[in-house]
């Protein structure tokens, strides 16, 4: 019988068991409402929409946004196969490749081009208005660029087709990142709109230095940009600038060499023809070298008619295709002269590393080489010199950045340069035709052209007659430099004379002593029998 008050034999503990049961009976549905990876950050909103801090309002969950960003990696991908082509060509000319000018400027604008893609990959998803003027500055400057190219024949001729390629593809990238950042900031608006039911106006910190960082790259590469169009207009202004001379078609028309002639062909008594003075300048372009001295041999009667030449890369002359020796140049100058009608026989007056062009040039032409005439000339035993690793590094260096034309351009807005300093005068050096000049010089001189020149000396007629003329001051200051002129003199038997000026440079002719003695040898020379 149940008591009505409880029972003292634990009946009275049901109830609580009942709620244990219960507590139990929760426990797994308790458990099941415990966070794990799938479980929403947020709280649902009760009107529908989502959050704007929410993953999922993204622009990418529409195809054109991701198209546009397919498109860029794809674009992305091709001018780097391009940069690295270019790259390559700087080096060794491919097949169909080579352009007639130093190749620098196409090697920066695909740079340029690599350099806008990668930002507009690495912020695709943060559009902001400063980026989207920003390249569309950019794109401004890089077709003013195109058409300053496309507009000067000179400049045309010698981008050749890769350089146009090079400065349009730029362009049309500039102008595609103008687009894509349009197309990712309407697709980020629509997303916004859609799923939050506004666009959003607020940035996240993050987003903030996104766009900051995005916009200094852009200013930088703005004035990168704007440098290339300056230094592109001075390059437009010098090609006015008319060459003495004319210029040849030369190694299967792949480039133009400069050759120029003064005085008239003369005989004497016995209706022989005189020798005319073939000038190969040292390392610097004749013009602003040599020039003086020769023509004023000229007009005081030492000599009677002369001729010179800019090498490749100097002053008037293209660059040639890379791989280019001594040799090589030597036998494009051989075609030059050939082209324009001129004849030997030659007394080669040459200076410093244009004694290697002489000496494998009088090689080649035996019979028409009447003399050789040495200025503190380079011996092939010190080719290594010009050809070190170090320097040649140090030139590709220059060379990349010779396109900005900071030089020149201080050059030409302070220092009153003109359009003949830029050409072959004192601000030569600074172009990028000269620099890949200096560079070939430097990756073949201690393996194609110190192997030419051996052979030049082998193949050297010994009774040619031979004036060395050294500098003092070189001599003394570097003993290989003194032991190696004396052995100069021992490239033919037929010595005339060897002279050390004793205060005299390695430009030997910047003193009054030495341009004395130089007219008064190459006199001998000239009329040595």
């Amino acid at each position: 019988m149940v008591s009505l008050w409880g029972s003292k034999n634990g009946d009275d503990r049901q109830p609580e068991e009942d709620n244990a049961n219960e507590e139990e009976n929760r426990q797994p549905s308790r458990q099941s409402r415990e966070t794990n990876e799938r479980t929403r950050l947020l709280p649902p909103r009760n009107d529908g929409y989502l959050d704007p801090d929410d993953p999922a309002v993204s622009p990418y969950n529409l195809f054109s946004v991701r198209a546009v960003r397919y498109v860029n990696v794809l674009f992305l991908i091709i001018s780097f196969l391009w940069w690295v082509l270019l790259l390559v060509s700087i080096f060794v000319s491919p097949p169909m490749m080579h352009s007639r000018g130093s190749g620098f400027f196409d090697f920066s604008f695909t740079t340029l081009t690599l350099g806008n893609l990668l930002i507009g990959l690495l912020f695709f998803s943060t559009p902001s208005r400063a980026m989207e003027i920003s390249s569309l500055i950019i794109a401004g400057f890089l077709l003013l660029d195109m058409i300053i190219v496309l507009a000067v024949q000179r400049l045309r001729s010698e981008e050749g087709w890769v350089g146009i390629a090079s400065v349009v593809w730029a362009t049309a990238m500039a102008l595609f990142n103008v687009m894509s950042d349009r197309v990712v900031a309407w697709g980020k608006k629509e997303e916004e709109e859609r799923l939050t039911g506004r666009k959003e106006t607020r940035r996240t910190l993050r987003e903030w230095c996104a766009v900051f960082t995005a916009t200094v790259i852009l200013i930088v590469m703005i004035v990168i940009t704007v440098l290339l169009t300056a230094t592109l207009i001075l390059r437009s202004r010098d090609a006015s600038l008319k060459p003495p001379g004319d210029r040849y078609l030369v190694d299967g028309d792949k480039y133009k060499l400069h050759l120029a002639c003064v005085g008239n062909i003369t005989y004497d008594a016995h209706d022989k023809r005189q020798p005319t003075v073939l000038v190969e300048a040292g390392e610097y372009p004749f013009e602003d070298t040599m020039d003086d001295w020769i023509y004023n041999s000229y007009k005081n009667g030492t000599i009677n008619r002369y001729c010179y030449y800019d090498r490749p890369g100097f002053a008037w002359s293209d660059n040639a295709p890379s791989p280019h020796s001594a040799g090589m140049t030597s036998d494009a100058l051989s075609e030059a002269l050939a082209k324009a009608g001129e004849e030997g026989p030659w007394v080669l007056v040459s200076a410093g590393v244009g004694s290697i062009y002489s000496r494998i040039f009088s090689s080649r032409h035996v019979r028409d080489v009447s003399g050789l005439f040495l200025i503190d000339g380079l011996h092939e035993d010190l080719l290594h010199r010009i050809g070190s690793p170090t320097r040649g590094f140090l030139l590709w260096a220059r060379g990349i950045i010779s396109p900005l034309g900071y030089d020149r351009l201080i050059g030409a807005i302070f220092k009153s340069r003109t359009r003949e300093d830029r050409v072959y005068g004192k601000s030569a050096y600074q172009a990028g035709k000269f620099i890949k000049a200096k560079l070939q010089e430097n990756l073949v001189a201690n393996s194609l052209t110190k192997n030419e020149v051996s052979q030049a000396r082998n193949i050297q007629t010994p009774n040619t007659p031979l004036v060395v003329i050294s500098s003092g001051i070189e001599v003394r200051r570097d003993n290989e430099w003194g032991r190696k002129q004396e052995d100069l003199t021992k490239i033919t038997d037929n010595l005339i004379s060897w002279d050390v000026v004793q205060k005299a440079p390695h430009r030997v002719w910047l003193t009054i002593e030495g341009r004395a003695l130089l007219e008064k040898r190459l006199g001998e020379l000239v009329r040595a029998k």
